[in-house]
C-alpha cells in the first residue's frame, strides 16, 4: 500500500444555513492501519462547482454560488496521523448577514504534506488530494424549477453493458434531488434480473442549480443474448417520467451466424431452383 494513503470522510455534506449564523463541522481523516508510516496531512478549503453534463468538479473557479469557501476557517489544517490513527479537521462557517438565499459550496480539501518529511535526504512529493464537498443552503426565498429532458433506454445493443441516459436541467437556485428506479425482467420468463436480492435499484442523484446534468448507468446483469423489460423511472421536482423499453442484446458473432445461416440458406434455394429448371430442359 502507498505510505501516503488515507481515507476522508463524509465525502459530502449538507447544511442549511442562515444568514448571520455561525456553525461548526468536522471532517475525520484516517490513516489505514495497513499503512507504514506516519500520514502529514494539509487541510484547505476551496471553492466547488462542477463543469460540462458530466459534472467535472471545479475547485478553482470563483462564483456567486461557491462563496461559502470564503465563509469558511480551518482550525487545524496541518498535522500527523499514525498508522490506525484518525484526526477530526474541524471548521468554522460565518455566514454574512447579507448572504443571498439559495445554494452555496465549498469542498474541504486534503491532501499529503510533501515537504515534511524526508527520506534519504529527498522530499517526499507523492501527492495524493481527496475533497469533501459541502452542500451549503442558506434559507430564504429559494426557487425550484427544472425538468428531465430525456429518459433514454436503448432498443438494441450488441455488447454488455446496457447503459441507459438521463438528462436533467435545474433552473434553481439550489441544488435539487433526483430518485431514479431501474428494474430488468427478462422478457421470455418475466424473472427479475436487476435487482437482485443484495442489490439495490433506487437511486438519487444531485443537480447544481443553473447546469444541465447528463447522468449514465450501466447494467450488467444481463445474458449476452437475450430479449429484456427494462423499467427506468426517474421522480424530480415532484414529477414522475417513466420510461420501459424491450431491449434486445445481440452481440455481433451472433448476428454474424444469422447472416451466415441465410446466406446459406439463399444459396442453397438457388442451386434448387437451377436444378429444376435443368431438369425441365
Amino acid at each position: 500500500m502507498d505510505e501516503n494513503a488515507f481515507t476522508l470522510m463524509p465525502m459530502s455534506q449538507t447544511m442549511s444555513l442562515k444568514a448571520g449564523n455561525t456553525y461548526d463541522g468536522y471532517v475525520t481523516i484516517a490513516n489505514p492501519m495497513e499503512a507504514t508510516s506516519n500520514f502529514d496531512y494539509v487541510a484547505n478549503v476551496a471553492p466547488y462547482s462542477v463543469v460540462g453534463e458530466e459534472y467535472l468538479a471545479d475547485l478553482a473557479t470563483r462564483s456567486d454560488a461557491n462563496m461559502l469557501a470564503d465563509w469558511i476557517t480551518i482550525e487545524n489544517p496541518t498535522g500527523t496521523i499514525e498508522p490506525n490513527g484518525t484526526v477530526k479537521v474541524h471548521y468554522t462557517i460565518k455566514v454574512p448577514k447579507d448572504a443571498p438565499a439559495g445554494g452555496q459550496y465549498a469542498a474541504i480539501t486534503v491532501y499529503s504534506n510533501p515537504g515534511s518529511r524526508e527520506d534519504g535526504g529527498v522530499a517526499i512529493n507523492n501527492i495524493i488530494e481527496m475533497a469533501s464537498v459541502i452542500y451549503g443552503q442558506v434559507q430564504g426565498e429559494i426557487v425550484h424549477d427544472g425538468e428531465v429532458l430525456s429518459n433514454n433506454i436503448p432498443g438494441f445493443i450488441t455488447s454488455l453493458p446496457l447503459v441507459t441516459d438521463i438528462t436533467f436541467v435545474n433552473k434553481s437556485n439550489v441544488h435539487e434531488v433526483a430518485t431514479i428506479k431501474i428494474e430488468v425482467k427478462n422478457a421470455l420468463t418475466g424473472e427479475t434480473v436487476f435487482p437482485k436480492d443484495d442489490e439495490s435499484n433506487l437511486f438519487s442523484e444531485l443537480t447544481m442549480p443553473n447546469t444541465t446534468r447528463l447522468l449514465t448507468r450501466e447494467i450488467s446483469q444481463l445474458s449476452d443474448l437475450g430479449v429484456y423489460q427494462v423499467s427506468q423511472s426517474v421522480t424530480y421536482l415532484g414529477e414522475n417520467y417513466d420510461n420501459t423499453q424491450t431491449v434486445f442484446v445481440c452481440p455481433l458473432w451472433f448476428m454474424g451466424l444469422v447472416a451466415l445461416t441465410i446466406v446459406a440458406f439463399v444459396l442453397t434455394i438457388v442451386k434448387m431452383v437451377k436444378r429444376h429448371r435443368h431438369h425441365k430442359i
